[in-house]
């Protein structure tokens, strides 16, 4: 089932014609008249919706976050009028970040889209937003503000990545007549230099290449270079020096002393990275010792690549080789140490090389430990109203943990896997928090809601406030009752009777299976006191016969039948042989009415839509294969 078209009715699904309301005091929603938006089912046009009225018109803004290879848009559509046609307002392209190298190919922008507390302006989301570091990419995912007139505002990433510290490298190369054939050693550099991040920030690294046999040779010096293109460019065009002498540790103690001075460019504040690529033992290994001494005390990290082709040729023990360059290379060895059988084969390490280089400083923590990098920050969004904060849910943060961004302004609070571990208590770090995100309040107080579907695969729903110091206190959790439920995946909180206290919160589990394992899907009711939670049963839905994941999507409408209290409409995206239904719920002035009272029937304003086509739905695999 793929999302391709958009229905408007009224209040807020359909649209009602005054002369017809006579005669449909029976219903809560009339379906007659309906006005239908069409698009592209392979963009998953229709998957968000958002009624959005700007200083003149009435708007739909409907999100298709597979538009353009996955790219993701936005399109809008008008309500007034006899036109159905809707426009692609094209902002893929334009969402970036300055002087960071953005990587939008499957950002799914439009996959998210929240309204402010005046309906006016929007928060739209590509989750999947990537960041190229080197050869690597980070998804810290990215968000932009779309003003009244649809114009795009500055876009934001709050966990965009630090790709490295300021780094030198140094690549000491063996020019002796032993090396041969040449051109696999500039084809190893060619293929490390575009994993190290040169650029757009180009001073973040610069690089210089020293060949040395009986003495030593500049090729390039660190400042000479700070472009990936120029630097390829004279890195092809190094020939080889030959000679009959291999003097390693002559040309690392020059490295150390003169490749990393200020007067060749080496800034005192970077780190301090060395290469030593050679393919024999030293003629000068007397001077072992006092060298590498000399470059510990510099703080030189030093990566020793050893070269066996002649010694495997000459058929020569390579013991001796292997042990003078282990030597060289930093602790702990196996991180910083290399042999290839021949020079053909040199340039297989060189991006596995590229990577161990950038995670010196690569991801601001020294190491292979992840935090915000995969976060996806905008995977879900929420406003609350009351802080003037907008809530983004993180599900990749912390290894896919997941956590809760607060975004005011452009101050970002980034609450640590600490604030929620306890909570959790998960084992295998995939709880995805933040998938789903709401508010309670009692008036005073606003309480922030999120969800967890997969926390000990079961699901869970956390209440927390924030103190003055920003850090997250827990107030009450609730879990799902059953393993794969995806109980926390949609939230939907409920002021019953608008006076800015909230009476229910729905939680929403849609995959739950009935007894005859069908996900026949489950929303739950939950009373809220001071922000906690007491369990007031749950909605009856579909009669259980088929998959229908009823609870997938889960929307507060204005009154529909006229009694005062507003009502709730769920969707159940897969029921009806997949064409899809909603059931809406009736408030009263004690809560919501458990049953449904109706069922619109709108299968005949699409007859003639419908050949090999769905109905628009919100779709759960969707979201599931985004993570």
């Amino acid at each position: 089932i793929k999302p391709q078209r958009t229905v408007l009715m009224e209040p807020s699904l359909f649209l009602l014609p005054a002369d017809k309301i006579s005669q449909s005091q029976s219903f809560n929603v009339g379906t007659a008249g309906a006005k239908i938006f069409l698009g592209p089912a392979s963009d998953e046009f229709g998957y968000t919706v958002q009624q959005a009225p700007n200083y003149q018109d009435k708007w739909l803004l409907v999100g298709a976050p597979w538009s353009d290879n996955r790219k993701g848009d936005v399109y809008k559509c008008p309500v007034q009028g006899s036109s159905n046609r809707c426009d692609k307002l094209n902002l893929q392209d334009s969402v970036t970040i300055p002087d960071v190298t953005g990587v939008n190919t499957n950002m799914s922008l439009g996959l998210t889209l929240a309204p402010n507390h005046t309906g006016h302006d929007f928060l739209m989301c590509g989750p999947l937003w990537g960041q190229q570091c080197g050869d690597q990419n980070f998804y810290p995912g990215i968000c932009s503000k779309l003003n009244p007139l649809f114009q795009l505002q500055p876009a934001f990433s709050p966990a965009i990545q630090k790709c490295t510290g300021l780094m030198d490298i140094v690549i000491v190369l063996d020019g002796s007549n032993s090396i041969y054939p040449w051109p696999p050693m500039t084809e190893f550099l060619l293929k490390l230099i575009p994993s190290l991040d040169i650029g757009p920030q180009s001073t973040q690294v610069t690089l210089a290449v020293i060949q040395y046999s009986d003495d030593q040779k500049v090729e390039f010096k660190l400042n000479r270079y700070t472009d990936r293109s120029q630097m390829l460019n004279a890195a092809s065009k190094i020939s080889q020096k030959y000679g009959t002498s291999t003097n390693t540790f002559a040309a690392i103690s020059f490295a150390s002393k003169q490749a990393f001075s200020a007067s060749n460019g080496g800034r005192p504040e970077a780190a301090k990275v060395m290469v030593v690529v050679t393919d024999g033992e030293s003629h000068d290994s007397y001077n072992r010792d006092s060298v590498i001494a000399e470059c510990d005390k510099q703080g030189i990290i030093r990566f020793g690549i050893a070269v066996l082709g002649y010694y495997t040729r000459n058929n020569i023990d390579t013991k001796n080789l292997i042990q003078e360059i282990k030597s060289i290379a930093s602790e702990p060895t196996e991180k910083h140490f290399f042999n290839v059988s021949e020079e053909a084969v040199l340039s297989t390490i060189a991006g596995t090389l590229g990577k161990r280089i950038f995670s010196i400083e690569g991801t601001g923590k020294g190491g292979d430990s992840f935090q915000m990098e995969m976060s996806q920050v905008g995977f879900s969004a929420y406003y609350s109203k009351q802080q003037d904060m907008m809530m983004l849910g993180a599900v990749g943060a912390y290894a896919w943990s997941g956590t809760v961004v607060h975004q005011k302004g452009s101050v970002a609070t980034i609450f640590p896997f600490s604030a929620f571990e306890g909570t959790l208590q998960e084992r295998n770090h995939s709880s995805l928090l933040g998938y789903a995100l709401t508010t309670l309040t009692d008036g005073s107080t606003e309480y922030f809601v999120a969800g967890a579907p997969r926390s000990n695969h079961s699901g869970q729903v956390i209440i927390y406030t924030v103190n003055p110091q920003k850090q997250p206190t827990i107030v009450d959790t609730e879990r799902g009752k059953q393993i794969g439920s995806y109980f926390g995946s949609v939230l939907c909180s409920l002021d019953v009777d608008d006076d800015k206290v909230t009476d229910l919160l729905l939680v929403g589990a849609p995959m739950y299976m009935n007894e005859l394992k069908k996900e026949q899907g489950r929303v739950y009711l939950f009373s809220v006191t001071k922000g906690i939670l007491s369990e007031q049963g749950f909605l009856n839905g579909p009669s259980g016969n088929e998959n229908a994941r009823f609870g997938i999507a889960i929307s507060v409408i204005p009154d529909l039948d006229l009694n005062g209290f507003s009502d709730v409409v769920v969707g159940a995206p897969l029921e009806d042989q997949g064409k899809g239904v909603i059931y809406i719920y009736n408030g009263y002035n004690q809560g919501l009415k458990k049953d449904f009272s109706q069922v619109p029937h709108t299968t005949f304003v699409f007859k003639k839509y419908m050949k090999n086509r769905g109905f628009i739905h919100i779709s759960l695999e969707l979201k599931l294969c985004m993570c």
